[in-house]
């Protein structure tokens, strides 16, 4: 891989990423196009879905991480990550690795790259400590909207869309043989190995201990109060 290397990433089929690439272009310098020092790598995926599997990033990634990269050129920042949290990440693996990120929308960046050092690495820390604040008040904010959707409905907790909160509860069937084994003098370790439920993706798995321990209290307290 060559040393300056432009990385599109386009959201649909539909999506004509040359007129992105030849926007970027003007970002190198006209020896690097000259010589053909620069490769394009494209990927197409929907730019909201960061934690999908990336082939082209990642391999990108790898090739920083070898330093074969000196040079990332993009569209914008969120062509890369749209969480901050992640962007910061990679920013800070960008600048462990000497490689220097340039953006046609983040056009200010570009003053971080040409201070001299070591002032430009005090500038790109201070950056990347502001990206982590904003993360972290993203982060916040988010937190505190998923608990203002939450509602409490004939005991229940509930999103604001009336949709069931939290873990699907187990069947009544289930709950029965756990208290029945318990009955039978087994312990809680010993009924959460032979008492199996299906996950999200509908493999089969053992419940656990503290689920075990839950039902039971349930029961014996439905108990005393008969």
């Amino acid at each position: 891989m060559k040393d300056h290397v432009i990385y599109i990433r386009t959201s649909t089929e539909e999506q004509n990423p040359e007129n992105q690439i030849e926007k970027i272009l003007t970002l190198l310098g006209r020896n690097v196009i000259d010589n053909n020092e620069y490769e394009v790598l494209e990927e197409k995926q929907s730019a909201f879905k960061d934690y999908h599997k990336r082939e082209v990033f990642n391999n990108l990634l790898k090739e920083i991480k070898k330093r074969k990269i000196t040079d990332l050129y993009v569209w914008d920042w969120d062509r890369i990550y749209r969480s901050r949290i992640r962007l910061k990440q990679f920013f800070e693996i960008c600048k462990l690795y000497k490689v220097r990120v340039h953006s046609l929308r983040q056009s200010w960046y570009e003053e971080l790259n040409n201070i001299p050092e070591p002032f430009n690495e005090i500038m790109i820390e201070l950056m990347l400590n502001l990206l982590g604040y904003m993360a972290e008040d993203e982060s916040k904010k988010k937190s505190e909207r998923v608990k203002a959707a939450v509602r409490k409905r004939r005991g229940k907790t509930v999103s604001y869309k009336g949709k069931r909160w939290g873990r699907k509860p187990l069947p009544k069937q289930t709950k029965d043989r756990v208290f029945d084994l318990y009955k039978k003098g087994e312990s809680i370790r010993n009924i959460a190995a032979q008492i199996k439920t299906t996950d999200k993706s509908k493999n089969m798995k053992s419940i656990s201990k503290s689920a075990v321990h839950k039902i039971i209290q349930e029961y014996l307290g439905k108990n005393n109060n008969v």
